[in-house]
């Protein structure tokens, strides 16, 4: 008697194959966690870019001057408020929690954490009389090996003109600084 022709996988080959993508998943988990701490730095200074943005536009958009203040020290926790009331109901912020809770800054000057902008979305000196913002360094110190880090670094020069680029990139590459 003819036996019929079998289809489908024998427990075996399930086993062969499950182990297969066990050995590829574990070969990629620190990668991945790599990835998922760089992607904070990345959502910190799309953040930091943002809150700047929305200040230089509502500065031009009502015609007064607007302050971006960096909130809470080395966290990147800001808000944007009107330059004749810092303290007040805040335009727009952003809680230092909301996807980048690792990520770290370090500000230049060293005792700077608000930039203003005029009118015509330039950078002027601060109502307090504080130094003014110039370079926000974003990064994360939960990856271990320094050279994964993808630091980024954001310039806010006095034409407002605020731009956003990778220090370890070599010059010539338009993401430098």
């Amino acid at each position: 008697m003819r036996r019929a022709a079998q289809s489908g996988m024998s427990l075996i080959e399930i086993l062969i194959a499950i182990a297969i993508v066990g050995i590829v998943f574990a070969l990629g988990m620190p990668a991945y966690g790599t990835w998922i701490q760089n992607t904070q730095i990345r959502t910190a200074s799309d953040s930091i870019l943002a809150g700047l943005q929305v200040a230089k536009n509502e500065a031009i958009r009502r015609n007064a001057p607007i302050q971006f203040k960096l909130d809470g020290g080395a966290t990147t926790q800001w808000r944007v408020n009107p330059f004749l009331d810092p303290d007040g109901t805040p335009i727009q912020s952003r809680s230092a929690d909301e996807g980048s809770p690792n990520a770290t800054i370090t500000l230049t000057p060293a005792d700077a954490d608000t930039v203003t902008f005029s009118a015509l979305g330039r950078v002027i000196p601060n109502a307090d009389a504080s130094p003014t913002l110039a370079q926000v360094d974003i990064d994360n110190p939960r990856i271990a090996v320094v050279a994964d880090r993808r630091t980024l670094r954001m310039l806010i020069p006095p034409g407002g003109a605020i731009r956003l680029c990778d220090p370890k990139v070599a010059a010539g590459d338009p993401r430098s600084c």
